[in-house]
């Protein structure tokens, strides 16, 4: 198999978007239309890539190259902008001649990787190959025009006969063709059409008058090949997307409620019996052991979620790069956040208001009201009260608490970092806690109560 270099086209302005972002810029599943397409071409092994930008290219190449990408990464920029054939003449001098050029589109997000594998063996190093769909409605696409089985050229919508605007084979965006006879034909496109422009499809033409064969391969499925060039087509492609995943885990035993009201907008791994209400989002990396049951409208992103934990409803969790683990067996919400670097033991107890940040929380420990815990280590079966916070940061630096085993935290509580909690204490209702607490005391640190008798309120004085 002869290399593969890729050019992807992104300079177009998305106009229909109705939005100053750059169209392949735009969110499909939680990532840019264009992010994609680069996670396919890494699938491929692609010997190299080319972007060919210009609406919004500063912003485009700069997010390209955030990206982590395995391919060699060039740009070219198309300016101005005179249609699909003259893009990929702006990249072809950045593509070596001795490979297959496969040319594709930023903003066509859900092309696999399988498909453009069985686009490019049709190539086989020596044919110009298509990838076609049959739409039931072709309106705006490039028809495919055979004579018998053999293609025999493209004609672009606008510029297609009312004969021709009845084919219903059309062609995607996407071909593979042999770089060294691409190029001799790119040289000698025209734009002689209602657009003015150069149009990549004409290649088809002029590989049939050199007697060049050119195939066709129809893609599996047209969300395959679904472009977004509008709000409502990204929309669309996005239920189409979603139902998707969701079909996907339901066939592999998760029961989503409602795939309707399901968005998977990272990777979702899922063991036996999981259960899944409506309306949740999952985001980046998560994980759900067996059994676990995930209540209504959460949000859940870079988490690890152990078999047999319970995540109550209108809970949000977010792990970002330091992630968070959930215990077996524990319990979390409702209303519950747990920040990054929160990580919960088996039969842990977080409810609802509870935060927590940057805090490992051992078996059975128990956090069920109104209550913070940053930068903490909490030991097995800690009770802790509601109301009670660490103070974590002083201004500058952050600093940790310890509590250890078997403590229990009263409602209202400061304990004031670093600090450490002794085993088997208790800290008083309302405390402030600066100081380490010796194992088994019981600790308070409050203000001493007065009461005075028969003390009047003051009255509201009349204005006269």
């Amino acid at each position: 198999m002869q290399s593969i270099d890729v050019v992807i086209m992104a300079a177009g302005m998305g106009t229909r978007m109705k939005s100053r972002k750059p169209k392949v810029l735009h969110r499909l599943a939680g990532r840019p239309l264009l992010a994609h397409v680069i996670t396919t071409v890494d699938a491929l092994d692609a010997r190299s890539v080319v972007v060919v930008t210009g609406s919004g290219a500063d912003q485009v190449e700069a997010a390209v190259a955030q990206w982590p990408h395995k391919a060699r990464t060039a740009f070219v920029r198309q300016e101005p902008q005179l249609g699909t054939g003259h893009a990929v003449q702006t990249a072809a001098p950045k593509i070596p001649d001795d490979g297959i050029a496969l040319i594709l589109n930023g903003d066509v997000p859900l092309i696999a990787p399988a498909t453009l594998r069985t686009l490019v063996q049709a190539c086989g190093g020596d044919q110009l190959a298509l990838l076609s769909i049959e739409m039931a409605d072709p309106t705006g696409y490039g028809r495919i025009v055979r004579e018998g089985d053999a293609v025999v050229g493209i004609v672009e919508h606008k510029d297609a006969s009312a004969k021709q605007r009845e084919i219903r084979e059309v062609y995607t965006g996407f071909m593979a063709v042999p770089t060294k006879r691409l190029k001799p034909w790119l040289a000698r496109l025209k734009n002689d059409n209602a657009q003015g422009e150069y149009y990549l499809t004409d290649v088809v033409a002029l590989a049939v008058q050199e007697g060049a064969p050119v195939v066709a391969v129809k893609a599996p499925n047209q969300m395959e090949v679904d472009g977004v060039n509008s709000p409502i087509q990204l929309a669309a492609l996005e239920r189409t997307h979603q139902r998707r995943e969701a079909e996907r885990l339901m066939e592999a035993g998760v029961r989503i409620a409602d795939p309707a009201r399901f968005d998977v907008r990272g990777t979702l791994a899922c063991g036996q019996d999981v259960e899944i209400d409506v309306n949740c989002v999952f985001e980046g990396r998560v994980t759900l052991g067996d059994g676990v049951r995930i209540g209504a409208n959460c949000v859940i992103a870079n988490a690890t979620i152990a078999a047999g934990a319970v995540i109550h409803p209108f809970t949000h969790i977010d792990g970002e790069k330091a992630g968070v683990t959930v215990g077996e067996g524990a319990l979390v919400g409702p209303f519950a956040r747990l920040r990054p670097g929160a990580q919960l033991g088996a039969e842990v107890h977080i409810g609802n208001f509870v935060e927590v940040k940057n805090s490992t929380l051992a078996k059975g420990a128990k956090a069920n009201h109104l209550a913070y815990l940053g930068d903490a280590s909490v030991g097995e079966r800690v009770n802790y009260g509601a109301g009670s916070i660490t103070a974590n940061y002083d201004g500058a630096n952050k600093h940790r608490t310890v509590i250890e085993a078997d403590v229990h935290v009263g409602s209202n509580c400061v304990l004031v970092a670093p600090v450490v909690v002794g085993a088997g204490g208790t800290v008083g209702a309302g405390s402030v806690i600066t100081k380490d607490t010796p194992q088994g005391a019981l600790s308070i640190a409050r203000g001493k109560q007065v009461s005075l008798a028969n003390w009047q309120r003051p009255k509201k004085v009349e204005k006269k």
